[in-house]
């Protein structure tokens, strides 16, 4: 929310003792941080950014909570919370006023305050390669602008080169990122904005160049997230096309992300806040004067450029006096334009520097001379694609023609299957390509030993509008088959459109799908051929966790299937694709089951079973997600029903994982540990393709599931080096649900051992990573179990509002599986703070909500924490403490829960120590530890001990 509220600064601003640093979202009292929950944060903002103005509850809560129905009493909460952190009230201090019918106020008097000083530590580097495109060595004639540029940025952060098509910005662009590699730790990233055909997709783009996980409809938050305490150089190349999305977007990096250096390129200003122009000039010539010599137009960088190309091309053997004059008059008429220049002079080669410069004067001589339009590079470059397209044979131009159609870069593969056809060969195609290169009207990328190939958009333009509607079309239907095909091979590819390795080339080719999806959509004889090709791009989006896309088409795809395709496969697949992507993306909704639910159905009609397995999967984590234990063990079965009747390793592996993690979560520990153990002894199938189609890693969930198992089984030891070994797996597989899972977990088990300090380590990294790839519920669950060690560290008045705010956010998003574990440490907050009634009942209405949910491992603990809310109630009920500490006794040792017996022990050897029984307390206790083999050097373990040094008799 607090990136939509406008404020007339991004910068802190004072009120009374406090500081409020708008872009970091920090609250100081006298230079100290303010704990300040993320909604109140919110709140605070809005109000600060309407000082001194009434704004109603309507607007607060729109503002605080975007997109949900939330009651006035959150908003009063937060209100609360509020006027709590800031004092207000306290010593005649006025901050908030509550006006009745109408809204809140604030009321402080409001100034500037100085920035904080950059005293940020250094951020992790990115893990973004640069992936600069490679340029010749030298720019020529533009040292000038290579040392201005670099300066400028050092100075404003952000600069935009402004000029005409083909003068070579995107080329002086990427040559300051090469120079500035070192200045900025290698962390520069270039976005090639040009493939993009909607405006709406410029920050799905850069996200997918950062590495980023983008897991929501809008992905500008956590962009800016992740961009926020980094240092980084970020090239936004050809905006001129999207310029009022990369505009904003450029400025909101510029506004909230300190760290960040902003070059684009475009031909006009981008024209927002904080933005210094630079413009690129055409290269300089020769004056119009007589006598020039060789020696004196090697002087001038654009004459230059064309005896280097010509040069290059075979074309000039000796630059001699006689034709100086000649090349200064065709750069002259070119009028420095380098891609003008460069096509002039490659075309020497084939018809002589006289007779190019004659061409050139018959075809551009009334068009160009002593025009100077609103645009006149570009009349200028028309007028030279006009007179190199004349220049081409037919096949040539057909082959041009036929390119238009592929938005960035593309294969001789790719050019060879969209450009032949029953006029044209592929090995004409080949040839035509190889001729096209050689005459710059496609340029050439290398990397290894692959090559790939692109229209310059100028060109690309050009040639489409040459090609026409027959021709055009039977292009684009070719080009959507080919990348149909593509993408259906990929699938079959273990590291198919990973991130980590040619995310570039893969971005590329989601630039074409884009645009064949687009051009299928928008006809009516291609739509089925849409679908199909939606149908092939969903493991791509999934991959590349472009997830609102894929929601998007597979809803689009949906509505074009038609009754006659009901139960098909292929609906079958987009009603799968639609659950998931929208889960990730909008929560977890009716319409999420139900379109899980009519996938299985359809996928059990087919008599599909590897689909059921995966599907029962899905909608297993549904019903854990929500908190519905019960029917996720019942969906666990059901996989594992049908991995059994099928010859497939890979799904009863998956099916053993679901049911081993749902025994865990209903409390039966014994199976739990026998399910978890063969799922990971069966897992054979590529880590990273089970975390592509299913949102996550079954593998690694079973890792992290079984080192929570053990621990609950009196094997603490052991359940520390597997949930270590879960978090390195997930790191490795790069996926951010996975990784997130493993976090989370590894960090309650570091909480049960004792280990706090490794424990907030880790809770720290997972709500970084969570905040930069918009993993939204689970920022929630991270400042929930910072509550928790808040608590655990005797910080029980802050642990406790935390949780409590935790628990507003998960609810309004139907998160629940956490519910229980913090409404237990809420309780014990509560409890420490003097308000056992509240514990109390809160711990009553949890065993209520336990037994109806399912999730029963937390029983024991429940009860326990319930026995010590009694026992130290102003009024102690020593009796009904010891009927639910019993109680949590049978049902831990029911549970083969060792972990949370030896915690049942350890009070009732307390509470009976008070009533006079310390020998039968210390019976029990002893009786329980001796059962233990490992973990000595954990806290329960270290406390059990010392409960049994002390003499009980």
């Amino acid at each position: 929310m607090s990136d939509d509220t406008s404020f007339k600064t991004a910068g802190p601003v004072s009120f009374g003792p406090f500081t409020l640093r708008v872009a970091q979202r920090l609250l100081e009292r006298d230079g100290v941080p303010v704990d300040l929950g993320g909604r109140a944060m919110d709140v605070l903002l809005a109000l600060v950014a309407n000082a001194n103005t009434i704004v109603s509850k309507r607007e607060l809560m729109a503002l605080a909570w975007p997109g949900m129905v939330v009651s006035d009493g959150s908003l009063r909460y937060q209100i609360a919370m509020l006027r709590q952190a800031l004092g207000d009230g306290q010593d005649g201090a006025r901050y908030l006023s509550n006006v009745v019918g109408r809204g809140y106020c604030f009321v402080a008097r409001i100034a500037p305050a100085a920035a904080a000083p950059d005293t940020q530590p250094e951020p992790e580097a990115s893990p973004v390669e640069p992936g600069l495109p490679a340029q010749p060595v030298e720019l020529l004639g533009r040292a000038k602008d290579l040392a201005a540029i670099p300066a400028q940025l050092a100075r404003t952060r952000f600069v935009t080169i402004v000029g005409s098509g083909g003068v070579g910005k995107t080329s002086v662009a990427v040559r300051t990122g090469q120079d500035m590699l070192g200045e900025f730790n290698g962390a520069v990233v270039f976005v090639d904005l040009s493939m993009l055909l909607d405006p709406s997709l410029v920050p799905s783009a850069i996200a997918s160049m950062l590495g980023l996980s983008v897991r929501s409809a809008d992905p500008i938050p956590s962009l800016i997230a992740y961009l926020r305490e980094r240092r980084m150089l970020l090239i936004l190349d050809n905006c001129e096309h999207v310029i009022a999305a990369a505009a904003s977007l450029a400025e909101r990096f510029f506004q909230a992300a300190p760290r960040i250096h902003i070059l684009a390129t475009s031909r006009e200003a981008l024209r927002v806040q904080g933005e210094h122009i630079h413009l690129l000039d055409p290269l300089d010539n020769p004056p119009d004067q007589p006598g020039l010599a060789a020696r004196d137009i090697l002087m001038y960088p654009a004459t230059r450029l064309f005896v280097d190309r010509a040069g290059a091309s075979g074309a000039m053997p000796e630059l001699n006096d006689e034709d100086a004059p000649v090349i200064a008059s065709i750069c002259r008429k070119l009028d420095g334009v380098a891609l003008a220049i460069e096509l002039a002079a490659r075309r020497v080669a084939a018809y002589g520097l006289q007779q190019t410069a004659a061409l050139l004067d018959e075809r551009l001589s009334l068009s160009w001379l002593g025009q100077r339009t609103a645009q006149p590079r570009h009349q200028t470059l028309q007028a030279t694609l006009d007179w190199s397209y004349e220049l081409l044979d037919m096949p040539e131009r057909l082959v041009l023609c036929r390119l238009s159609v592929f938005v960035g870069h593309f294969s001789l593969e790719a050019a060879r299957e969209v450009a032949a056809d029953q006029e044209l060969t592929q090995v004409q195609v080949v040839d035509a390509v190889a001729s096209l290169a050689e005459k710059s009207l496609l340029s050439i990328r290398r990397s290894g030993t692959s090559t790939q190939y692109r229209l310059l958009e100028s060109t690309r333009a050009y040639a489409h509008s040459k090609a026409g509607a027959d021709l055009a079309d039977s292009a684009a239907r070719r080009h959507a088959v080919y990348f149909r095909k593509r993408l259906e091979q990929m699938a079959e590819q273990d590291d198919a459109f990973s991130r980590d390795t040619a995310r570039a080339s893969d971005l590329a080719d989601l630039g074409n799908v884009r645009a064949a999806l687009a051009w299928c959509f928008d006809r009516a004889d291609a739509r089925e051929l849409g679908v199909s090709l939606v149908l092939a791009a969903v493991p791509a989006f999934m991959a590349m966790s472009l997830l609102a896309e894929c929601h998007d088409w597979s809803k689009r795809a949906l509505a074009e299937l038609g009754t006659a395709f009901a139960g098909s496969a292929a609906e079958m697949h987009l009603q799968a694709a639609v659950g998931l992507s929208q889960m990730f993306t909008r929560g977890h909704s009716d319409e999420v089951r139900h379109a899980l639910e009519r996938s299985l159905q359809v996928a059990e009609e087919l008599g599909d079973s590897r689909s059921q397995v995966e599907l029962l999967g899905r909608l297993q984590i549904f019903h854990e997600r929500i908190g519905d234990f019960v029917e996720s063990l019942s969906h666990a079965r059901r996989c594992a029903a049908v991995a059994a009747s099928i010859d497939d390793a890979t799904a009863q592996a998956t099916a053993n994982s679901l049911v081993g993690l749902c025994h865990h979560l209903v409390g039966d520990q014994p199976r739990a540990r026998h399910f978890l153990e063969a799922a990971i002894a069966g897992a054979s199938v590529s880590r990273q393709r089970s975390s592509i189609h299913a949102g996550f890693d079954f593998h690694n969930r079973a890792c992290i599931a079984l080192a929570r198992t053990l621990w609950l089984q009196g094997q603490p030891s052991q359940a520390v080096i597997v949930a270590q070994r879960a978090v390195e797996e997930a790191r490795h597989l790069n996926h951010p649900v996975t990784l997130c899972i493993a976090l989370i977990w590894a960090v309650s088990v570091y909480m049960w051992v004792g280990d706090l300090a490794r424990a907030e380590q880790d809770i720290d990294r997972f709500i970084a990573y969570a905040e930069s790839h918009s993993l939204t519920p689970y920022l929630a669950v991270g400042r929930g179990v910072k509550g928790e060690l808040a608590i655990k560290r005797g910080d029980a008045a802050r642990g406790v509002q935390a949780i409590q705010d935790s628990l507003i956010e998960l609810r309004a998003s139907r998160y629940e599986l956490l519910t229980t574990s913090f409404n237990i440490t809420l309780a014990e907050g509560l409890n420490a703070i003097g308000r056992n009634a509240d514990a109390l009942e809160l711990m009553n209405d949890t065993l209520a909500l336990v037994h109806a949910k399912g999730d029963l491992y937390n029983l024991p603990e429940l009860l326990r924490v319930k026995a010590r809310a009694l026992s130290d109630a102003v009024t102690p009920d020593a009796a009904s403490a010891e009927e639910s500490l019993l109680e949590a006794l049978a049902v831990s040792r029911q549970q083969g829960a060792r972990s949370w017996e030896l915690r049942v022990a350890m009070d009732l050897a307390r509470l009976w120590e008070k009533a006079g029984r310390g020998g039968e307390g210390k019976e029990l206790l002893a009786g329980v530890l001796a059962q233990y083999t490992e973990g000595f050097e954990t806290a329960d373990l270290q406390e059990a001990e010392r409960l049994l040094d002390v003499s009980m008799d």
